[in-house]
């Protein structure tokens, strides 16, 4: 692979759903261009892509994949993104480095609407991007309507590059618009020019037209030439493709069968012709300051288990050679990827796509520089809210020593895993977007770190409260065994308190009958107390009062009247009427609108109160449903949800507050807890 300069290189991001096919034209792209001498297939787990265990397990991409070729004396760095929904945080990071994407998509006006979310992260960040229809040979609908699918979630016009050719039920060829000739697909080669059927002659004159004054839009010139019906040069459409691309103002749209390489060479002729130069890019994010200065920014990180890290950069200006220092840390070596094969380079120069070694402590999205200045001084795409999690502990219990570490490890290589130790449940629990990625995460940590898990659900943090007040309440602690006793004696008052106001003590000794040095040991024993309350959970919103009480000169210390609480609020809580309390969520579900009305039935029959609902901003035909959930209610919402809404809905949460648990729930709960198969203390 040659070494060429900035306007040599262009990085492509190919995305799109899960099974859509961006493995296989990746696969095909390689082939195409010489770059591999065997194509692999995905069921054969022999591909460039999808090289991990955990991606050949499940024959899905599950992280990003870097390959590069060349073409038409272009040096192409192509990134294979995930398609599942699940992974889409691996996809996002990657699109922030790229010149352009292809959203690889099949012929099926029924899934267009799972693109919508990468449309919308496409055109949020001015992303210029193509489309592939892929698999033109598994579909009975008409082009016309495939298009008009595409168009309903596109904020840019789509601008067709060609007509298929239809034999019957087979894709023989297409027609370009661009120069109007036919060409007829040979597996395994070339494409062949052939007379344009006369069949097809007004179709394909209409499509024509249609792209023309799409471009026309943006270009004064060719709508003149248009309105004077002139033809336009082949040139000054080119010219017109490339500007209004690299502009991120139209989408333009191709079609194929990667599986048998159709319509691979002229995607990319069309790459070639029409992907923005990385200047470009960088002119669009606002990059350059001292462009000798190196600025790159980290798109994936991989913890390998040979190689130690590896940061795949893109390098914005500048040039970098093995041991430069970024943000402090030297590079420990520059290597090109393909899959999992790695080729030592000796520089990476502005535009390009390489992984830099050992980069500890450097994370995914971080922007690195020689210059401390711009150093983090980059956008990055935004962190997803985890939605799904799991408790997790090491099937050994020598292993948890060895557990934070992988677990950090984990995290640095996909950012939208997160894990806590909960302060509540002391459980450590491991969330992320769904059941898969969580699956995917456990697989690494026994292949990578020898770490085997066990998993539950994670326990629901219950609270408990009390609804009765409780007075003059007796606590006597009182031993003898040789020597000084122990002797401590108090009356406490119990009060609940408003939902929220949390725990306060006070005191209304007079006349000393317990000393003020023993005060202290009366609020430790309540505290210590309302950490397993009566119902087996931490006590909240409760007042207690310390009103009397009588010690002895000798025996009485501190710790006795901890303990002489201690009994106080054994023997008062079980009179104040103890309540369990549930943690509620507050949350914001998006969906498309036509499913909004299945998102209200399915948060009222999770117990949830709806607050309202209204139009996604900047998200068009989406709507977001506001609404409090218990979190016992939350744990498969996101299976659900997907299910309704092929897999497109979504939802953000924080915790709101804490409310009473019906109680017809709450003793099915207790009843439960109490036979050790609850999800709570036991």
């Amino acid at each position: 692979m040659s070494e060429k300069g900035f306007s040599g290189s262009r990085n492509v991001a190919i995305v799109g759903p899960y099974l859509s096919g961006k493995t296989t034209l990746l696969e095909s792209i390689l082939s195409v261009t010489g770059a591999i001498s065997r194509k692999g297939r995905v069921v054969d787990g022999n591909t460039v892509g999808d090289a991990s265990p955990e991606a050949r397990d499940r024959q899905m991409t599950v992280e990003v994949n870097a390959a590069s070729t060349e073409y038409g004396g272009i040096c192409f760095t192509f990134l294979d993104c995930p398609g599942s929904v699940e992974f889409a945080q691996e996809t996002y990071n990657a699109l922030v480095g790229v010149d352009a994407a292809v959203i690889v998509c099949e012929p099926d006006a029924d899934r267009v609407l799972t693109l919508t979310p990468l449309f919308q992260f496409l055109d949020d960040w001015e992303i210029p991007h193509l489309i592939f229809i892929n698999k033109m040979d598994r579909t009975r609908a008409q082009f016309a309507e495939i298009l008009q699918a595409l168009k309903t979630i596109s904020s840019r016009p789509l601008v067709p590059h060609q007509y298929p050719i239809w034999q019957g039920e087979t894709l023989t060829g297409f027609i370009d618009l661009i120069t109007e000739q036919a060409y007829q697909y040979h597996p395994g080669a070339p494409a062949d020019p052939i007379p344009l059927p006369e069949s097809l002659r007004e179709q394909e004159h209409a499509a024509r037209a249609e792209m023309l004054e799409t471009l026309a839009d943006f270009d004064d010139h060719l709508l003149e030439e248009l309105l004077e019906d002139i033809e336009p040069p082949q040139e000054e459409i080119l010219q017109d493709l490339k500007k209004d691309l690299g502009a991120d103002l139209i989408v333009p749209v191709l079609i194929g069968i990667a599986e048998q390489d159709y319509g691979v060479r002229p995607l990319l002729e069309a790459l070639v012709r029409e992907a923005p130069e990385p200047s470009v890019t960088v002119d669009r994010r606002g990059i350059l300051s001292d462009s000798a200065t190196p600025v790159a920014q980290v798109l994936k990180t991989y913890c390998t288990q040979q190689g130690g890290k590896l940061s795949l950069v893109r390098v914005w200006q500048g040039t970098l050679t093995d041991g430069t220092v970024l943000n402090g840390v030297r590079t420990g070596g520059i290597y090109q990827l393909s899959g999992q094969q790695q080729q030592s380079l000796t520089e990476a120069k502005a535009g390009a796509i390489v992984a830099l070694a050992r980069m500890e402590g450097i994370k995914t999205g971080e922007t690195l520089s020689s210059d401390q200045q711009l150093a983090d001084s980059l956008p990055k795409a935004e962190s997803l809210t985890p939605v799904y999690a799991l408790a997790i502990t090491p099937e050994k219990r020598s292993d948890e020593v060895k557990l934070s570490s992988a677990l950090g490890k984990l995290v640095e290589e996909d950012p939208s895993l997160v894990w806590e130790q909960h302060g509540d449940t002391h459980e450590v629990i491991l969330w992320g977007q769904g059941e898969i990625h969580i699956q995917v995460a456990l697989d690494r940590l026994r292949r990578k770190y020898g770490l085997p898990m066990s998993t539950h659900l994670p326990q629901v943090p219950y609270k408990e409260t009390i609804r009765r007040t409780a007075s003059n309440i007796h606590g006597r602690y009182k031993r003898q065994s040789g020597g000084h006793g122990q002797f401590g004696d108090v009356y406490i008052d119990i009060k609940p308190q408003p939902r929220g106001a949390g725990f306060s003590f006070s005191e209304t000794i007079v006349g000393g009958v317990v000393p003020k040095q023993y005060i202290p040991g009366v609020e430790t024993g309540v505290r210590e107390y309302l950490a397993h309350g009566p119902l087996g959970f931490p006590v909240v919103d409760v007042a207690v009062t310390l009103i009397n009480g009588s010690y002895h000169t000798v025996d009485s210390s501190e710790q006795a009247f901890k303990q002489a609480a201690r009994l106080a609020m054994q023997e008062g809580m079980s009179k104040c009427e103890p309540s369990l309390l549930e943690p509620v969520l507050a949350v914001t579900i998006s969906v498309p609108t036509d499913f909004t009305s299945g998102v209200l039935r399915l948060v009222t029959g999770r117990r949830g109160q709806v607050l309202g609902y209204e139009a996604k901003p900047h998200w068009n035909g989406w709507d977001d449903v506001q609404a409090y959930l218990p979190q016992a209610e939350m744990q498969d919402l996101i299976v659900e949800l997907r299910s309704l809404t092929f897999g497109v809905g979504t939802f953000r949460w924080q915790f709101d507050h804490l409310q009473e648990v019906p109680d017809k729930v709450a003793e099915r709960l207790l009843a439960t807890i109490g036979t050790g198969n609850g999800n709570g203390h036991s």
